[in-house]
């Protein structure tokens, strides 16, 4: 349904052969998670992407019910005040293994691979350097890549096929002399075809 806030989603972190992370459960669409996304890595970890993947992948393997408002700790308050309002909701992690393994003969965490997003809507790779790269599983293989220094407070599009390889992030931005103070980024990775079947 796509004003289901259970769209289901994945973040992960590039491999020599695609990419590998963990499953997220409420609210997976680009206008939920890029703002998160972006202002923690921006402010709460300070542009340290290795420290970001650890606390959303490596020290989370049983992956989350839903990403909160604590990642934007750190945000000077004007602009946390604009994303969250009075709307505070701290992220939790899924507590339930067994929901997501349904039918596993020994249920446990579920690795996103680009073999195994079966049934997930969004994944967003967290690309060093270059940024987020947003994916629409219903439509692409690929996505486009939000840069780093992308300004949080953008209107992301939930659109799935408005998220296409090659094409700028569908969003209205603010102007560029009111987004957060950043250092510059590489140019976006050429998206590479998947080597594994679709679904």
């Amino acid at each position: 349904m796509e004003n289901s806030l259970a769209t289901r989603s994945f973040i992960a972190r590039p491999t020599d052969t695609g990419y590998a992370g963990v499953y997220v459960y409420w609210n997976g669409y680009p206008s939920h998670h890029l703002p998160l996304l972006l202002g923690a890595h921006q402010y709460r970890f300070g542009g340290d992407l290795d420290a970001l993947c650890r606390h959303l992948i490596d020290e989370a393997p049983e992956g989350w019910s839903q990403l909160g408002t604590d990642l934007l700790d750190g945000a000077p308050e004007p602009l946390r005040s604009e994303l969250v309002g009075s709307d505070e909701q701290p992220s939790r992690k899924h507590d339930n293994v067994h929901v997501i393994t349904v039918g596993a003969a020994d249920p446990g965490p579920w690795t996103v691979t680009e073999k195994s997003h079966g049934g997930l809507d969004w994944g967003y790779i967290l690309h060093p350097q270059h940024g987020i790269e947003v994916i629409s599983l219903r439509a692409e293989d690929r996505g486009p890549v939000a840069a780093w220094d992308t300004d949080p407070r953008g209107r992301f599009s939930n659109g799935t096929y408005r998220w296409r390889p090659g094409h700028p992030i569908p969003a209205t931005l603010p102007p560029r002399a009111t987004a957060p103070s950043t250092p510059a980024t590489a140019p976006a990775p050429t998206a590479t075809p998947r080597t594994a079947p679709r679904r």
